[in-house]
């Protein structure tokens, strides 16, 4: 019989972070659910008394990051998956956002997912493995109007997170960069702020906003079963793109980037370094 694992999500009354929590308990492995509001998950508990713990966490506080991580640890005897999934969104042009916006977005977005990573690392380490999610995007590879700063929070931590993986994988610790698609997560809604719009940027806000258009993303309970059976690859990749459509589309970003470097090489190459 297999062992039940124990998740530690972290975002996970809403959104991905709750399709996560509910496809984990529904496989029988028992979670603790961390978000700064925890009251949307009593349902969820109710259902799983014995399986579920919530967390009360807000990821931008790093000491309350670092006691959480061992409340989380003691209540099920261990951590084997982690989800590094908590984040919001900071909508509007670069120049209209405020210090106190970019900084508290960036507390979310890159300094709490640093922060749980560097809490839970003794705790797999200590147990000789474990698994680390880290949630960024598909966009996170190139900045786009209007969400530039959430794409420069998770491109930072792309970058973080390769170097993470190399520095951990001696410990039997894998991690692996989730480049989620587009979801129904309600991150352009509760989980937005938004910038003061400055009036020379209307045409191209409007641009933009046409360009978002009104599809409907799919629901987060659709990428659930990718993570579930990331979780359980006894050797997981270090990304992975989550969404069809955005596997496709990562893909031709690549190829316009690869097209405007082989456009300038001539230019490139006449420096030696």
């Amino acid at each position: 019989m297999t062992r039940a694992r124990v998740w530690l999500i972290t975002g996970a009354s809403r959104g991905l972070g709750r399709a996560f929590a509910e496809a984990a308990l529904a496989g029988g492995d028992r979670v603790v659910a961390a978000a700064r509001n925890v009251e949307p998950l009593a349902e969820l508990t109710g259902k799983y008394p014995d399986h579920l713990v919530p967390l009360p966490l807000d990821v931008a506080d790093r000491r309350g990051v670092f006691d959480g991580v061992e409340r989380a640890a003691a209540a099920f005897g261990g951590l084997d998956v982690v989800v590094n999934n908590a984040g919001a969104m900071l909508y509007g042009m670069v120049e209209e956002a405020t210090e106190e916006q970019i900084r508290a977005h960036m507390d979310v977005n890159f300094f709490g997912a640093v922060w749980v990573a560097q809490a839970v690392l003794p705790h797999l380490r200590a147990q000789g493995g474990g698994r680390l999610l880290q949630v960024t995007s598909m966009g996170s590879g190139g900045g786009m109007a209007t969400v530039g700063f959430y794409g420069a929070g998770k491109a930072a931590l792309d970058s973080v997170s390769e170097a993470l993986a190399m520095e951990a994988e001696g410990f039997g610790v894998k991690v692996t960069i989730v480049q989620m698609g587009g979801y129904n997560t309600g991150l352009f809604t509760t989980g937005t702020t938004h910038t003061e719009p400055l009036a020379q940027y209307q045409s191209l806000r409007a641009e933009m906003e046409a360009m978002w258009g009104d599809a409907v993303a799919p629901e987060p309970d659709t990428a659930a079963p990718v993570i579930m059976e990331l979780a359980a690859l006894p050797d997981p990749p270090r990304r992975l793109i989550v969404g069809s459509q955005s596997f496709d589309h990562v893909l031709e970003m690549g190829r316009v980037q690869a097209d405007q470097y082989r456009s300038w090489e001539h230019l490139s190459r006449i420096a030696p370094g």
